[in-house]
């Protein structure tokens, strides 16, 4: 008899057949390039709370700095932008505009993989001052976030022309 669930499962397998059979390995699988670069880099010291989301957020992609074979040197920018006024002239929305520009060195202090990456997000304002600086700092959060996670991508892709 015929079934959509039947369908549905065999297109299932032979995708996963077909992802299988092309060489492709999950990132943080056994032979992944995320467990070739986990516990191996060391972020430099935050200085900014931007600087230690951005830490935070590697460390949970990249596990703790175990050996520290690696460092991460960074600098991040973020610029203020208004995005909603009103005709009282009140800016009510702000664009946070970032970009990460990095290197990841060896011990020698040779350049293995550099880089910029930016994103973007926005935060409003409120009535009250500590909802809106509440509402800032979210946003500068998840900016470095976004930030760290670009990282990541880019040093993953890369793993593979890292020292083992």
């Amino acid at each position: 008899m015929w079934s959509p669930e039947g369908i549905t499962r065999r297109a299932a397998l032979l995708g996963l057949l077909a992802v299988a059979a092309c060489g492709l390995t999950p990132v943080y699988g056994p032979d992944g390039a995320g467990r070739r670069l986990f516990g191996r880099i060391r972020p430099q010291d935050p200085e900014t709370f931007e600087d230690f989301a951005f830490n935070r957020r590697l460390a949970e992609r990249l596990g703790p700095e175990a050996d520290g074979a690696l460092q991460l040197e960074y600098r991040l920018s973020i610029g203020v932008v208004s995005q909603a006024i009103t005709p009282e002239e009140v800016t009510t929305r702000y664009s946070l505009n970032g970009t990460a520009d990095f290197a990841l060195r060896d011990a020698a202090g040779v350049v293995l993989v550099q880089g910029r990456v930016s994103g973007f997000t926005s935060y409003s304002t409120t009535e009250t001052t500590i909802a809106t600086l509440t509402a800032e700092a979210d946003a500068r959060q998840r900016l470095a976030h976004m930030l760290a996670d670009q990282v990541v991508t880019r040093l993953l892709a890369a793993s593979d022309k890292l020292p083992q």
